[in-house]
């Protein structure tokens, strides 16, 4: 091993003189040291991208593929056969599906109410009505009006004065000619119901009366 880190002898120097190295030869073996590049090189100005040595690749899930099925856009049609889902859409209130059942309240409220009553009740009617005809009233109230008329044609009179209330608090405006007339309508009705109910049950208690009187013969 020694020999190979020597050159050849001279045969001249003495026994006792030093070997003379080789160098060159360390040179071949290893060669120089490659110093390892620590430093950062800055960014280029104008802009390009800075090269950057090749390193082993991102570990990570593969990019999806260009041939994977993908979700059918938002607002697509819908498949060819299938009919697409239909909402029905609020229609407007009908006036005489208001007009009609006020009206009859009305007449079932004559011979048991004043004339003077019965008549400002259909004047604001009328003015009810004119209104409704010529566009005056906003759809907000005509549906109200109708959940009104489908309360008190259920006999439900507080309902439907909570009806008129909201009416008269949010479209003062708009209801203020002729509501006077509804609420007034609502008041007549409901007591002359509550008087039929108290003749029809006197009516029941005498009935009843009359047939647990022993001896007691109905008129054939």
């Amino acid at each position: 091993m020694a020999e190979l880190y020597v050159k050849p002898g001279n045969k001249e120097r003495g026994w006792n003189d030093p070997p003379q190295f080789s160098y060159g030869l360390q040179t071949q073996a290893g060669g120089p040291r490659r110093s390892l590049l620590t430093k950062r090189v800055a960014a280029p100005q104008d802009g390009s991208p800075r090269e950057t040595s090749p390193g082993p690749p991102p570990m990570g899930p593969p990019p999806p593929s260009s041939k994977a099925p993908r979700s059918p856009p938002v607002g697509s049609g819908p498949a060819s056969g299938v009919e697409p889902t239909s909402f029905p859409v609020e229609s407007e209130a009908v006036m005489e599906d208001v007009l009609r059942p006020l009206e009859q309240a009305l007449e079932d409220c004559r011979g048991h109410t004043r004339k003077q009553v019965c008549d400002d009740i259909s004047r604001r009617l009328a003015l009810l009505q004119e209104q409704w005809a010529g566009g005056k009233l906003s759809i907000p109230v005509k549906k109200r009006m109708a959940l009104l008329v489908q309360e008190l044609s259920s006999h439900r009179w507080d309902a439907a004065d909570d009806i008129h209330r909201s009416l008269m608090v949010d479209h003062v405006t708009e209801v203020s000619q002729w509501m006077v007339g509804v609420k007034r309508l609502i008041a007549e009705k409901r007591s002359l119901f509550s008087e039929e109910a108290a003749n029809e049950e006197k009516s029941a208690a005498t009935a009843e009366k009359n047939h647990t009187i022993p001896g007691f013969q109905q008129a054939s």
